[in-house]
């Protein structure tokens, strides 16, 4: 399958996953507190909404709307974010590459789908330098400057 250079242009779907709430918890007089942090939990959904957009950007996106992998690449959002914070472990961090691979967001991972992007051949032909014309090299247009 080949994905479109540009990347994903449909309309991103709605987090599909309810909010975690964040809990601040601490000991008092030997006792476990356990309080609500609000702010931490806008926090928390921030960063996934914002993982979330710019997944939904990328090529990859178009095949998981085709296939209807939100829940999938939800839960890898959740991995991601859980996986670089500061609890986290190498099981943690394994895990979230291996959803990765699972949703074509690694090299592995596109190659086992068998998906591949789009070449830009557009792109590729503004990349390209342009050649001056009239058979004067660059080093003769220097001479003739230089007198």
């Amino acid at each position: 399958m080949t994905l479109p250079a540009e990347g994903f242009q449909g309309d991103v779907p709605a987090f599909p996953l309810e909010r975690i709430p964040v809990y601040d918890i601490y000991f008092e007089d030997k006792k476990r507190v356990k309080v609500f942090d609000p702010d931490g939990t806008d926090s928390l959904r921030d960063r996934e909404l914002a993982l979330w957009e710019a997944l939904w950007s990328k090529p990859q996106a178009h095949m998981w709307s085709k296939l209807g992998l939100e829940y999938e690449v939800a839960a890898y959002v959740r991995a991601f974010i859980e996986s670089t914070g500061p609890d986290s472990n190498s099981g943690l961090k394994t895990a979230a590459l291996r959803m990765a691979a699972e949703i074509g967001l690694s090299l592995p991972g596109m190659h086992s789908l068998r998906w591949k992007f789009a070449e830009d051949e557009l792109g590729a032909r503004r990349s390209e330098p342009v050649r001056s014309s009239g058979g004067v090299s660059a080093k003769d247009r220097l001479r003739a400057l230089n007198g």
